[in-house]
């Protein structure tokens, strides 16, 4: 991996944040998914504190359920945060529309994180930064390659290394299928073409829902460029949706911690 010039550190750029999820599979329907603790701390003060080591000159929190709590935790220790309701739950696409206003006047990159992924590190997103401005790409995708790539979001690349597609596993020929670098819903915009893009998206799908994804058909369509760059590890962007992956997240963060303490 290249050195990351300190020059993709001092860019412009937001962060947005998506916290609005119930997390039902979580089995407390009373509490948001981000507010379960892993050692000790809920899962959005990891996302949160990298937003702020990413140096964002705005970090802005999409909160839906139990927004209260939520916010009123994420202002006690990063009390500089904005944030946007998400009143309805209509997907990612929807989700990342709530924040327009609060960007109103911001001209540079938009970085796209969930707040059920708190094992993502600062290192792997400059090094999505190099890749995107090195690339000139309107939009860079954070993949991984991963041995079981069953239930993901495929990320098809043309001859020249560029984005031309991402297909759902359920819509995937059998071609399709053998590919392993999966979506992992992490992204960096540039923010005009993002918010640009957002508004030709609709909710005509199964889930009737404005998926983020398809701002990325608007931007082929235009024929803007979209890059994508393999993660070193892939655990860094799985989700937490379960109880079992909250503590397979505490595993893997406290072997972090330890190597650490060994080097």
């Amino acid at each position: 991996m290249p050195t990351v010039p300190e020059s993709t550190m001092t860019r412009d750029r937001a962060v947005v944040i998506m916290a609005a999820g119930q997390g039902k599979r979580m089995k407390d329907p009373t509490r948001a998914k981000v507010m379960y603790e892993l050692n000790g701390q809920p899962m959005i003060h990891y996302v949160v504190d990298l937003a702020y080591d990413l140096r964002a000159q705005r970090v802005v929190l999409i909160v839906g359920h139990q927004r209260e709590t939520v916010t009123g935790y994420v202002a006690g220790s990063h009390p500089d945060v904005l944030s946007a309701v998400q009143e309805q739950q209509l997907g990612t696409g929807h989700a990342v529309m709530q924040a327009e206003e609060a960007l109103a006047g911001f001209d540079g990159d938009v970085v796209v994180l969930s707040g059920d992924v708190p094992l993502l590190t600062a290192s792997t997103m400059q090094n999505l930064f190099f890749h995107h401005s090195s690339t000139g790409a309107v939009a860079t995708i954070l993949t991984a390659v991963v041995a079981d790539p069953a239930g993901y979001g495929r990320i098809i690349r043309n001859s020249e290394g560029f984005v031309e597609k991402i297909v759902e596993h359920r819509d995937a020929g059998p071609e399709e299928l053998r590919v392993r670098e999966i979506n992992s819903g992490i992204y960096v915009f540039q923010k005009a073409r993002l918010f640009e893009g957002l508004r030709h998206i609709n909710t005509e799908n199964t889930q009737h829902e404005y998926y983020l994804t398809d701002v990325f058909g608007y931007f082929w369509k235009k024929h803007w460029s979209v890059s994508a760059l393999v993660a070193d590890k892939p655990d860094e962007i799985h989700g937490i949706n379960t109880v079992d992956q909250l503590e397979q997240a505490r595993l893997i963060l406290e072997a972090r911690r330890g190597a650490g303490a060994q080097s």
